[in-house]
């Protein structure tokens, strides 16, 4: 369809007659106004947002709030939430009385309450018993009350750590699946249903039943924090207090962490006053994910000017968690790997204490270093494709983690990724730790004594939309590197041909002579490519050598294809 095309204009007008939103309605009123005069920007415009459509996957949708098939906006929501409820519906098993329960919940992004109260009267329009979340909660609370609440399914209205013009919507489903997100193909038979709502049904047809919507319990939140206490345990409240600086990155984290501090026994952590109330426009960071650049530089100056032993920090969503500790005068952040060893670690300490058997599981992409903390402590260990869904479902799972941010600590409360649950772990060990003299630094040297030094980075390339080039993933396949750098490649995998019983996935994973790894993959959500690097050593300071030397060595082979 090109971006003056009759069928595109009609496609357009049908929309803005349908759309609720005065402001998407009268963007699009001004986009196409500026077609007809003649606008090829406005025409270019109308041509994006009309010529494709937010894809329904694991993820369920996340995107710009801008009007048309391809924002985030009510039409867009109203037709997802149709066509979950089809599924639902015609998936269910027997033929009970009580109607299927869905959860839904929110954050505080831009149309986030509009979002989540059109879903929940659209569910309870299809006959389904919507329950509905205090607003402005942490995804962790969703996911809890799915399981909580003995719900076939919940929705989530969230962008995560997108930045401030996304929103988003998450599924989850309940019973055999405990509350984890969906998997495929689950999610094609849903993106089938909604596309076949979106050719059939106008919004306002769409069935809604607000006054059927059912209010969650007023302690849900209460239950969550009870439950969340009771599982990690801890044993370092009331002990000596060590200062511990907080951050909610302007999302909703803080209150819900808050209230689990003060249940487990602690001192009130210390927040970074100007990022712990939720704002949707993120005013002091450029990107609210903890993992970017300067995103934590108010916490750095909070923490400097208290001496605070450790940063504990959440995305908006406070699904993910970052810790940053004093280094060299100054603060420094934990990768990912390093806080998902230090868990699994403490994790798989306690099951061995308690006698508990189960197993440790890590997405593909993340540290090796997981694999050797299980053997060590005779468990189990089990690497899954990308995203949390699939960590959530390993069988007996004890921990799990994925490098960005993301860890389980509490599988019998939730099972999905939970930053409140493993902020509160952290916490715990930052006290117990201080009690005895020590930091987490001390506690991360003495896992790396026992398994080994590790490092880890990623090199992330953004992709273009020229079609006339050659993707990276393809130009590797076509000419296999022999080594990399000074290093030969001991072993390489192609997950397009089958690997591990994985099934097919557009990922390569080369294992360097030295014991390193390099994996490249395409981002499940962002136009780019990825490429992970792992390294290990007797000492860290090996490991950091060996992943500088293997970084230069992998963007010198990059730009050579």
């Amino acid at each position: 369809m090109s971006a003056t095309s009759p069928d595109l204009v009609r496609a357009a007008r049908k929309w803005q007659d349908q759309d609720p939103d005065p402001e998407t309605r009268a963007e699009l009123a001004r986009l196409l106004d500026e077609q007809e005069s003649g606008s090829a920007e406005a025409a270019e415009q109308l041509s994006g947002l009309f010529s494709a459509r937010l894809t329904f996957g694991t993820a369920g949708i996340r995107g710009p709030l801008q009007p048309g098939p391809a924002g985030m906006n009510r039409v867009v929501v109203g037709q997802t939430t149709a066509g979950l409820a089809q599924f639902l519906l015609s998936s269910r098993q027997g033929s009970g009385e009580a109607p299927l329960r869905v959860v839904v919940g929110c954050d505080a992004r831009h149309n986030s309450a509009v979002f989540a109260d059109d879903t929940a009267a659209i569910l309870a329009g299809y006959g389904l018993e919507a329950v509905i979340l205090p607003k402005e909660l942490p995804t962790p609370v969703l996911a809890y009350a799915v399981r909580e609440l003995e719900a076939d399914a919940g929705v989530m209205v969230t962008a995560s750590h997108n930045p401030p013009r996304d929103n988003g919507y998450k599924v989850y489903l309940g019973g055999p699946d405990e509350g984890s997100q969906i998997i495929p193909p689950v999610d094609s038979a849903i993106e089938a249903l909604i596309n076949e709502v979106a050719e059939t049904i106008a919004w306002s047809d769409i069935p809604r039943n607000q006054d059927a919507v059912v209010p969650a319990p007023d302690d849900i939140v209460d239950r969550y924090v009870a439950a969340t206490v009771d599982s990690v345990a801890p044993d370092a409240g009331g002990g000596p207090s060590a200062s511990v600086v907080y951050t909610a990155m302007h999302g909703v984290g803080a209150n819900t962490f808050y209230e689990i501090v003060a249940a487990a026994g602690f001192s009130a952590v210390i927040p970074v006053a100007e990022q712990c109330d939720p704002d949707p426009n993120f005013p002091t960071v450029s990107f609210p994910n903890p993992e970017e650049k300067g995103a934590l530089d108010l916490s750095f100056e909070t923490a400097k000017g208290v001496g605070a032993a450790a940063i504990i920090a959440h995305d908006p969503d406070a699904d993910r968690l970052a810790v940053a500790l004093p280094f060299d005068e100054d603060y420094r952040a934990l990768t990912g790997n390093q806080v998902g060893a230090i868990l699994g670690w403490f994790s798989a300490e306690r099951a061995r204490a308690r006698g508990q058997q189960g197993a440790l599981a890590n997405s593909l992409v993340s540290s090796p270093v997981l694999g050797k903390i299980a053997t060590h402590f005779g468990l189990e260990h089990e690497e899954t494709l990308t995203g949390f869904k699939y960590v959530s479902r390993v069988e007996n799972l004890i921990f799990g983690f994925e490098e960005a941010l993301g860890y389980l600590v509490t599988p019998d409360v939730v099972r999905d990724k939970d930053g409140v649950s493993a902020a509160l772990m952290v916490l715990d060990l930052v006290h117990s730790l201080a009690a005895k003299g020590a930091t987490l630094w001390d506690y991360l040297a003495k896992i790396e004594a026992t398994v080994g030094g590790f490092a880890s980075s990623q090199i992330t390339i953004t992709l273009n939309n020229d079609a006339s080039q050659t993707p990276l993933l393809e130009k590797l396949r076509n000419n296999p590197p022999r080594g990399i750098g000074s290093q030969g490649i001991a072993r390489a995998e192609d997950f397009l041909t089958g690997v591990e019983g994985f099934p097919p996935e557009n990922i390569l994973r080369y294992y360097l002579d030295d014991g390193s790894r390099i994996i490249v993959r395409p981002s499940g959500t962002e136009p780019k490519l990825k490429v992970y690097l792992d390294t290990q050593g007797d000492t860290r300071a090996a490991a950091e050598a060996a992943l500088v030397a293997h970084e230069r060595d992998m963007r010198a082979l990059i730009g050579s294809l």
